[in-house]
Parts: C-alpha cells; structure tokens; sequence
C-alpha cells in the first residue's frame, strides 16, 4: 500500500514539473496557438498578435501546389503557430521568420 502511494505521488510531482516547464516554454516564446487578436506580455514588453483568418490565407498559398490538401493542412498548422502566412505562392519565408522556422520530426521544413 505504502509503495502505490509513493508511485502516485512520484507520477504527481513528475506531472506538476512537466506542466510548469511547458507553460515556461510558452512564456518565453511567441508561438501562441490559439486563434484571435491577443495580447501578450513578455518581460513588461506587450505584444498585440492580430487575427488571420489562415483558412483563407493557406488556400491562397497552396492554390498552385501539386498537393493541396497536404499543403493546407501544414500551412494550417504553421498558420495557426505564427499567426503569419507568406505572400505568394511559394518562398518570401523572410516576411514570416516563425514560420520559416518550424521544423518537422526529421528536420525538414514544416511549412510550405
């Protein structure tokens, strides 16, 4: 009995750490994921993230691609992380740096 205690209460402190270390990953980045204007606060410096509307925005992106559906679905992704979709069709990344940024699982380039 006394050892299923000491196991929850091992997985509790294991889980606090985790949840603490992940909304102090959040406040020290800019990757809000929620959609909507916002406003953020990091070190007293307020940072106003405007509403896009990423549906509209990703369609416009991968309206030449070969694989439209691929395309929207990480452009959504990526979009819905930044706030912020490239002009064009394809490249201007520079205009949007988080969105150049994202990588995927095998190191590639998340967003198109």
């Amino acid at each position: 009995m006394e050892f299923k205690v000491f196991l929850l209460v091992i997985l509790l402190l294991f889980q606090a750490f985790a949840e603490a270390s992940s909304i102090t990953g959040v406040a020290n980045s800019l990757e809000i994921t929620n959609e909507g204007s916002q406003t953020v606060a990091l070190n007293n410096e307020h940072i106003h993230l405007h509403k896009i509307n990423c549906n509209h925005e990703c369609s416009r992106r991968c309206s030449k691609a070969s694989k439209r559906k691929r395309c929207k679905r990480a452009c959504k992704s990526c979009c819905h992380t930044c706030h912020c979709v490239p002009p064009g069709t394809y490249g201007h990344k520079e205009v949007c740096p988080c969105y150049a940024r994202l990588k995927t699982h095998g190191d590639k380039p998340k967003c198109p």
